[in-house]
């Protein structure tokens, strides 16, 4: 990893009332409060915000939103904007889940309007990339990743790459159990850094700024796998799911990064 800080993030979906949001905090936070070069978040439901922001105040655990629309204010029923979101304290936002693709259309036009605008307000994006089953059959996930990582982040200039993290979530392992063999993941992701790195250098010229963007691995991802997925040269963090419900087995995940170079 180099420079890079290891980066373990939680993405509970729909889960999680606020009361329930709060118990696991106060079980979690007990559990983490001595991790040291492991940068931790938890991707919250927008109803969990304020609770778990105050919550983990002054604590090493930072709280993300799950999504955001791209414009500052308007009219768009059910939306969040990102001054909104950053005004409540929020640290970071995650972006182009699958799931909000595939279930809400959400196109990658859209995503660098939204990875721009996050940016502009003090967020830390999150911009999720994956190919389906099907594109993986077909040899198609250089492609699909191509066009995904391009298109998601040509609205960042070249020198604020290192703000953006990117999480590898192949669709076909997510939810399903199925975890990409360490050989899958490392070739996906050192194939994204090599992306990354043609946009840092081929706009300005400039220093190739890859080397010090976070990629994460995300796709059924659990305390029992974490570590083989941590220990990979291009892998910086891990997005985890269905775990990050659980305190202890999320904890568990957090523990597995201490022992990667940067931690």
């Amino acid at each position: 990893m180099g420079m890079r800080v290891p980066f373990i993030a939680g993405n509970w979906k729909m889960h999680k009332t606020a009361s329930e949001a709060e118990a696991h905090i106060e079980s979690l936070l007990p559990q983490v409060s001595d991790v040291h070069g492991v940068d931790v978040a938890l991707c919250v439901p927008f109803t969990d915000l304020h609770v778990m922001v105050g919550s983990a105040a002054g604590s090493n655990v930072a709280i993300y939103a799950q999504n955001m629309h791209e414009e500052q204010a308007g009219a768009f029923t059910g939306e969040i904007s990102p001054p909104m979101l950053a005004e409540i304290g929020i640290d970071g936002v995650l972006l182009g889940h699958s799931e909000r693709r595939r279930l809400f259309g959400e196109t990658d036009r859209a995503l660098a309007a939204k990875v721009s605008a996050a940016l502009d307000a003090g967020l830390r994006p999150i911009l999720c990339v994956g190919e389906t089953e099907a594109e993986r059959e077909a040899q198609e996930t250089e492609r699909r990743l191509r066009h995904q990582v391009r298109e998601g982040l040509s609205r960042v200039p070249s020198h604020r790459l290192a703000d953006v993290v990117i999480a590898y979530e192949p669709i076909w392992a997510i939810g399903t159990g199925n975890v990409a063999s360490a050989q899958q993941a490392q070739e996906a992701i050192s194939f994204i850094r090599a992306l990354l790195s043609d946009k840092a250098v081929a706009p300005s010229g400039g220093p190739d700024v890859a080397p010090t963007v976070r990629i994460l691995y995300g796709g059924s991802v659990t305390a029992g796998n974490a570590s083989e997925l941590l220990r990979l040269e291009d892998v910086d963090g891990v997005l985890v799911g269905g775990a990050s419900l659980d305190a202890d087995e999320f904890s568990a995940i957090v523990a597995a990064a201490v022992g990667t170079p940067e931690a």
